[in-house]
This record gives C-alpha cells, sequence and structure tokens, in this order.
C-alpha cells in the first residue's frame, strides 16, 4: 500500500527522473551539468577494494558499471587498507565502467570513514548494503550532501543503490526507494536484491530454481518502478555455469529488471546478451512503431498488427526495445 502522501512525491520523483530509470545519469563535476548515459545498467560487477591487482584490471572491463566494494568482499581486519587502496585507485586514473562505491552498513559504524577515506572523483553513486529503513537512506544521503558541499559539487551529484537483502528491507522496499529526495533531489537510482543474505535472513534454502527469493524480486520491482527508480538482480554464484546465469538473467529481464549484480568478469558478456533485445523482439518493436506512425497518418483511431491491438504501452514498449537495441 502506498501511503496518500507520498502519491504526489512519487509521481514528482518520476516525472524529474524519467531518464534515469531507462538509461544512467551522472553530473559533470565540472560545471554540474547532467550528463545522460545511453548505455543501462545491466553489468554491476563488484571488485574487491583490499584488491589493487582487480581495481587496476577494473578500470578496462566492457561492464556498464563497477562497484568498488568496501563491504563484504574485504575481510574485518583490511578496511582501513581497503579504503586507502579505493582512494588511490579512484585517483590515479579514470574508468572505462560507471564506478559505484559500496560502503558498510550504518550499524558497523564504518560507513562514515568509508565515505571520508575512500570518495573521491569519479564516483557516480554509492551503494548502501542492508538498507532496511527510510532513516538508513536519509542519513546517508546527509552525509553526502556534506561531502558534496566539502568538495564543491551541486548537492544531489552522486546518487544511490541500496542493496535489499533482508526481510525488513523486502517490506519496506518502495518507502527505502522514495527516500533520501529531500536532501538534493531523488537520490536512490536503483534497487539491488542481494539473494544471498536475503534467503539467510528468510531462514531459506537456496537453490538454483530461485523459488525461496521470487517473490522478494518480483516486489523490489514492483517497489523501485513505483518510485520512479530501476531494479537490479542479485548475483549469480556458479561461476561454471554461464548458461544458468544467462536464463537467470533474462528472467530478470523479463521480470521488470534493468540489470544483474556479477562476481566475475566472465559473466559480463552472457548478461550483456541476456539484456539485449532478440532479433526478433527488434524486428517486430520496428513494425509496430511502423504500423502506429502510419496509422497517425490516415488518422486511424484503432491500428492493429497481425490481430495485435496496438495501444500506448505497446508503442512506449516498441521504443524502449529499439532504445536497449541502439545502446548494446
Amino acid at each position: 500500500r502506498v501511503p496518500a502522501g507520498s502519491r504526489d512525491r512519487a509521481a514528482q520523483v518520476r516525472a524529474g527522473r524519467c531518464v534515469l530509470a531507462g538509461q544512467n545519469q551522472i553530473l559533470n563535476p565540472k560545471d554540474g551539468q547532467r550528463l545522460s548515459v545511453s548505455r543501462p545498467r545491466r553489468s554491476v560487477l563488484f571488485v574487491p577494494g583490499n584488491k589493487a591487482r582487480m581495481l587496476e584490471k577494473a578500470r578496462t572491463l566492457p561492464a556498464d558499471a563497477v562497484i568498488l566494494d568496501l563491504e563484504d568482499g574485504v575481510p574485518p581486519g583490511e578496511k582501513a587498507a581497503a579504503r586507502a587502496m579505493v582512494r588511490q585507485a579512484l585517483e590515479s586514473g579514470s574508468y572505462g565502467p560507471q564506478v559505484i562505491l559500496r560502503i558498510n552498513a550504518p550499524s558497523t559504524g564504518l560507513a562514515e570513514a568509508d565515505l571520508r577515506e575512500a570518495f573521491a572523483g569519479g564516483v557516480a553513486a554509492v551503494c548502501l548494503p542492508k538498507a532496511e529503513t527510510p532513516d538508513d537512506v536519509e542519513q546517508l544521503a546527509s552525509l553526502l550532501a556534506s561531502l558534496e558541499r566539502e568538495q564543491g559539487l551541486a548537492v544531489g551529484t552522486v546518487g544511490i543503490l541500496l542493496m535489499v537483502e533482508t526481510a525488513r528491507g523486502v517490506l519496506n522496499a518502495y518507502e527505502l526507494a522514495m527516500a533520501g529526495a529531500e536532501q538534493g533531489g531523488p537520490r536512490v537510482q536503483a534497487l539491488c536484491l542481494g539473494g544471498e543474505d536475503l534467503a539467510w535472513d528468510l531462514g531459506a534454502v537456496r537453490t538454483k530454481q530461485g523459488a525461496e527469493i521470487a517473490q522478494a524480486r518480483a516486489q523490489m520491482v514492483l517497489a523501485a518502478r513505483a518510485a520512479g527508480s530501476v531494479a537490479i538482480d542479485t548475483v549469480y554464484t556458479d561461476l561454471a555455469d554461464l548458461e544458468g546465469l544467462q536464463a537467470e538473467a533474462r528472467q530478470a529481464r523479463e521480470l521488470g529488471c534493468s540489470g544483474k549484480l556479477l562476481i566475475h568478469p566472465a559473466q559480463i558478456e552472457p548478461v550483456h546478451q541476456a539484456f539485449a533485445p532478440s532479433e526478433e523482439e527488434v524486428a517486430h518493436a520496428r513494425r509496430v512503431l511502423e504500423a502506429f506512425e502510419e496509422a497517425g497518418t490516415r488518422g486511424a483511431g484503432v491500428i492493429a498488427l497481425v490481430g495485435q491491438m496496438i495501444d500506448a504501452p505497446v508503442v512506449a514498449r516498441a521504443r524502449e526495445v529499439l532504445r536497449l537495441a541502439s545502446s548494446t
């Protein structure tokens, strides 16, 4: 149920973020202007922040985005060293993929130190793990606003990705996606499903079929889209099963996810293939738009293609398919 007071704000967020939902936007730190990034976040690869070699290799990977990780990918005793490594990597050169910084959860007491010691130019968004309440997001948004002011950036420059990986986080997903907007505009760009942690929190058995997290996956998509953002699917942990990865990614796309979290560079290409429209989809989308345009020239009020009624959602979907095809 969407609280009545949130509906107007949700509509405002969607209106101001219509491009964000379909493709990424980042702000140019030099002039504060929004730059549209045509490729969506299909592949979002975790890179351990304590591995200098991996941080360097990530610069040239074909992933759409990389998450420089200070949380689960880093042992407790190496957190401080990882912050320094990530900061050095960010300051020593640009990355081809979009850069996201994953900090530790607020409950650990490490989040503020992560931001202050590891954040540097080139970070497009911060990933917050184990997000459960709007207060978690508001606190991060406040920290980011302070950091942006200190660095001479416009408030709202850095986006937020939220890891939904507990039962409480799933139940609060819509409120999480809507939080932080008062700290300089829409902040939350995506909800990301953490399937492994969620299964543990639920007391469920994690399976390849994924029935144990199916409801959570669908609920996350609904919440993200209702708030005007996107959903990014969970990791696939069997590195040897690239066919299984591709099949799961394809299902995620059909459900409404815009991308998938990855844990190895070998997973990038299969996921890109899964999220790319097929030749049949592209051909059908072109026929839909041709029929729509032809009907417009004839002044026809009813449009049909091979027995299928074509209305506004069908046309919008066709345009989205062609946009995705042109960006992949």
